[in-house]
């Protein structure tokens, strides 16, 4: 039996790659014949450059970086030859700040494009760029301050990951749908709304080009509309392309099934994230989803996962769901009983 397990990380608990690594480890315990293939995934968020970093080759720089208010921080990216794989929440993303930190209002990309700079400056002209996970909602007019970023990038090709179709502004877009998340209140909410569109003003008036309601442009806060109009960046869905990047379509051939999940699943992981891209593109393959937590089953068996299981007991408190060693012992008794 050849079985291909293809999950993203248990945020806050677990990587893709120590999911998928637990997942096959089970799978060979119970079946020592079973040939059991490991390809962790990402949706262009938090964790797309430890998962892409192996398939491509990519050794792992580390530069000092300014955070979302500013401070310091090292943060990571990967190059191999003219490629870099960026990810924007190693420079802006909400883990690097406390809960009473976050907040939009203050938050700059800055520290994204310091990181594009420096591996502009290490050779580098083909950056793929995972978005998600900021804390950040200033239309990557922080990132866009860094001096000589703006003409190092328009020689450059950029391609960006990302897995949400929100505009730049209006009710749908990056401030309305993403602030709050990310610790705005309703009237700061509206104060961003308005300076979201000044950025979008003075973006087209640079470079002509009008982000505002263009798909994705608000993607991690608006970072994704500025590379659209200052490096004429084209959008990837971010789990297909990082998927053709992991070898996620040949690993599948000839499948007898394939083993997916993520931290929690309900009706959201149907609007692009790993389980679903998984789903979708299985070729016919049985899936199975295996989350930590699970919600909305009944649309999720409609969507088609043929088996779904929630690997963390709900007598489980969330503290001990969520200690890595509970984790993987959980992932193990889950996949032995699948």
């Amino acid at each position: 039996m050849k079985i291909v397990v293809a999950p993203d990380s248990f945020k806050e608990c677990l990587s893709a790659r120590q999911v998928a690594m637990a997942m096959s480890s089970a799978i060979l315990e119970g079946d020592p014949y079973a040939e059991a293939i490991a390809i962790p995934l990402a949706d262009g968020g938090e964790g797309t450059l430890d998962v892409l970093a192996g398939p491509m080759g990519a050794h792992i720089e580390t530069v000092s970086v300014s955070n979302p208010l500013g401070r310091k921080v090292n943060a990571r990216y990967g190059i191999k030859g003219e490629k870099a794989i960026i990810e924007v929440a190693e420079a802006c993303g909400l883990q690097l700040l406390s809960k009473t930190e976050r907040n939009p209002m203050l938050a700059s990309s800055r520290g994204v494009g310091e990181l594009i700079l420096d591996a502009y400056g290490k050779g580098c002209r083909h950056f793929i760029i995972g978005l998600g996970g900021t804390a950040t909602c200033d239309g990557g007019a922080g990132m866009m301050s860094v001096p000589g970023l703006q003409e190092a990038i328009s020689k450059c090709e950029v391609e960006l990951l990302c897995d949400v179709k929100t505009p730049f502004v209006g009710p749908l877009g990056a401030a309305r749908v993403f602030a709050p998340q990310k610790g705005a209140s309703q009237k700061q909410v509206e104060l961003l709304e308005k300076r979201m569109l000044k950025v979008a003003a003075v973006i087209e008036e640079q470079t002509g080009v009008d982000i505002s309601s263009i798909p994705c442009a608000g993607a991690a806060g608006g970072i994704a509309g500025a590379l659209m109009a200052y490096a004429k960046a084209r959008v990837s869905a971010g789990v297909e392309r990082v998927m053709e990047l992991c070898g996620f379509f040949e690993a599948i051939q000839e499948a007898d099934l394939i083993i997916t999940g993520e931290g929690k699943s309900d009706s959201q992981t149907l609007l692009g994230k790993v389980p679903y891209g998984v789903l979708k593109h299985a070729a016919g393959i049985p899936v199975a989803l295996l989350s930590g937590r699970i919600e909305d089953k009944a649309a999720l068996e409609r969507a088609g996962f043929r088996t779904i299981e929630e690997v963390s007991p709900r007598s489980f408190p969330l503290s001990k769901a969520l200690d890595p060693s509970i984790a993987l012992q959980n992932i193990h008794n889950a996949v032995r009983k699948l």
